[in-house]
């Protein structure tokens, strides 16, 4: 199933370390009601059945209601990745009218401390956690969404934990891809020995949990599953040009979040062309990777993270995944 990645805005009421979209003011020239109309009409021609509304954050646009209704109504599956904080009771409720299905709540820590400092948002713990109950009281069906560190990996279970407990449908784990603000705490982020061990902690915990547990930006995760004998829904690790992409603020296509490369803007080619036409998008679509992931009997189903093998080999998207431990090895 196909899913896209709007970032209807660059507002954002918080300024977090880790911002690959460097939010904070709205954005000189963000896409219009009309023009944002026009590109979901776009996406729904081109395929795409998951529409991820973001940001910045989402909830700071004011016609984002009829932007999730519009989506719906195209039958599309509009979802949010949001902070939380504003997600009042009132909200909630408008937000399932409009159509929205799902809604993905940043929380990072159960040290509210810790969280806030990380978001440079005091009170944004607590906001994301009423952010969650205001869903669950009106039906809303939500997952937490977590950005690991070297200073949060250790209580990712007791994370996994106060999601099941608090009612959230799934929990993700998105793994550090250095740009935007993160290239500032590029040194924070995993490495090899302990992405490996973080990954393989959240399949056993997978084990343990009725809901969902998902990495994100890291899709070896397939690969070690595979190893450890886990069955799970998802076939495939980095999505990026194959079925996922991203639209900034102003209408520019990135094959991902974390892969800084503008292939296009909607306001100048129709979406769909570009989905269709890009040679960027059809050269990852090709799979013809160098170094250890060419060579990786999983690149099939892991593909290594584009992004990051961009980041650390001077631009090329094609090249070998940095923090893979699996062709690491095979290469000795």
């Amino acid at each position: 199933m196909k899913i896209i990645s709007w970032n209807t805005t660059n507002a954002c009421n918080m300024y977090c370390a880790h911002c690959y979209r460097d939010a904070g003011c709205k954005a000189e020239e963000e896409l219009s009601t009309e023009e944002g109309k026009k590109l979901l009409s776009e996406i729904a021609k081109a395929g795409f059945k998951i529409m991820i509304f973001s940001g910045g954050e989402p909830l700071m646009r004011p016609d984002i209601l009829e932007l999730v209704k519009y989506a719906s109504d195209l039958h599309m599956i509009p979802v949010f990745g949001t902070n939380g904080t504003l997600i009042t009771l009132d909200m909630a409720k408008k937000l399932k009218e409009a159509g929205a299905r799902a809604m993905g709540i940043s929380l990072d820590s159960l040290d509210p401390k810790k969280h806030d400092t990380f978001r440079s948002f005091p009170g944004g713990w607590e906001g994301a956690v009423q952010g969650m109950k205001n869903c669950a009281a009106v039906g809303l069906p939500f997952q937490i969404h977590t950005t690991v560190m070297d200073w949060n990996q250790g209580e990712l279970e007791a994370m996994t934990d106060f999601a099941v407990e608090i009612g959230a449908k799934a929990h993700h784990f998105f793994f550090l891809v250095p740009t935007g603000r993160a290239k500032t705490i590029e040194e924070e982020s995993l490495r090899a020995e302990q992405y490996e061990d973080v990954l393989t902690r959240i399949m056993k915990k997978q084990q343990e949990v009725d809901i969902e547990l998902k990495p994100t930006c890291a899709p070896q995760f397939l690969r070690i599953a595979d190893q450890l004998g886990y069955k799970t829904r998802f076939h495939r690790g980095c999505l990026a040009g194959l079925s996922y992409c991203i639209i900034s603020p102003r209408g520019k296509v990135q094959p991902c979040a974390y892969l800084n490369m503008e292939l296009g803007d909607v306001r100048e080619t129709p979406f769909d062309e570009i989905w269709a036409k890009n040679e960027v998008l059809q050269k990852l679509r090709t799979l013809d990777y160098s170094g250890g992931c060419g060579a990786c009997q999983y690149k099939g189903a892991c593909g290594g993270c584009r992004a990051r093998a961009a980041y650390y080999h001077g631009g090329d998207y094609m090249s070998e995944e940095p923090w893979c431990l699996y062709h690491g090895r095979r290469g000795e």
